[in-house]
């Protein structure tokens, strides 16, 4: 079956951008002049997906909002005929049918994707996290789609990372295969000691719906959440009639963790610096600045 359906995570407290975040979800911080949120819708979009269930919970109203009508502004717009922003306005509409499902009780990314399995039914699917943004420039789901429809299975997206970070990521066991590598173990957050690879997991993950079954037998692990990554792991070692299987694409594009206060500045400045608008002007301010030796 073809994937047409994305699951986006989204039910975070955003802790690290406190006090931004403490009546602001962390997926509606501007990314130059869009929210992150919609970086990662529009990544689906463009991989063929049409169908995008985001897993809520409390205090994520504004993300609903930002993806309904406004008619109230879109009236004003109108009226004073900005059709340059009533477009963009639109555009969030849009994108692909969206649905919500409420996640109670934070029980960990494992929980959160088996809150989709009623939406979601009998079919492989994309999970995308709120908080990894893939630089347009660099898509990368495509090819883990694509790399299901050949072989079966689930996908996971790696990408390296320093060893001495490993311990911020699951990390993968892999063996080598034509354009891609076969994942064969697992290990979630592992000291850099213990670590099979340099591997990390990165939020992008193609899934066969045979997750779903093994989400509900898993047991609470790491911090006493359920997580995908214990999952993951039984599927690894299942045939491939029984929806058993997992291969990762090795990602070397830019990645943005707009979680990360760092990383979430990085993201703006190279994304507003590939714009035509902004770029140049941003681009010379930036090179004035940096030769001024101004430290303010």
């Amino acid at each position: 079956m073809s994937v047409t359906k994305a699951v986006v995570p989204v039910a975070g407290l955003g802790t690290r951008f406190l006090p931004a975040t403490k009546a602001t979800p962390k997926e509606m911080l501007p990314v130059v002049d869009k929210p992150a949120i919609q970086y990662v819708v529009e990544e689906a979009v463009a991989a063929g997906l049409d169908d995008v269930l985001f897993v809520t919970g409390r205090s994520k109203r504004p993300l609903e909002d930002h993806f309904d009508r406004n008619v109230e502004l879109e009236a004003a717009l109108r009226a004073k005929s900005d059709h340059t922003r009533l477009a963009k306005v639109a555009a969030a509409t849009d994108l692909a049918r969206i649905h919500y499902v409420r996640q109670g009780d934070p029980l960990g990314l494992g929980h959160a994707v088996l809150m989709s399995a009623q939406h979601v039914g009998n079919e492989p699917f994309a999970v995308l996290l709120g908080d990894d943004l893939i630089d347009p420039r660099d898509p990368v789901l495509a090819e883990m789609i694509a790399l299901r429809e050949r072989h079966g299975g689930s996908v996971l997206c790696l990408m390296e990372v320093p060893r001495e970070h490993i311990h911020l990521y699951g990390c993968a066991a892999v063996t080598e295969a034509d354009d891609h590598v076969v994942v064969t173990d697992l290990i979630e957050k592992p000291a850099e000691e213990d670590a099979p690879s340099n591997l990390a997991i990165i939020g992008r993950y193609v899934l066969d719906p045979a997750v779903f079954d093994i989400l509900r037998e898993t047991p609470p692990g790491r911090g006493g959440e359920i997580q995908l990554t214990d999952a993951l792991v039984r599927l690894a070692q299942l045939p491939a009639d029984q929806g058993g299987g997992v291969r990762g694409v090795v990602f070397t594009g830019r990645r943005y963790d707009t979680g990360d206060r760092l990383s979430y500045l990085q993201a703006v400045i190279r994304l507003a610096l590939d714009r035509d608008d902004l770029g140049p002007p941003l681009r010379e301010w930036l090179v004035d600045y940096l030769d001024s030796g101004n430290d303010t």
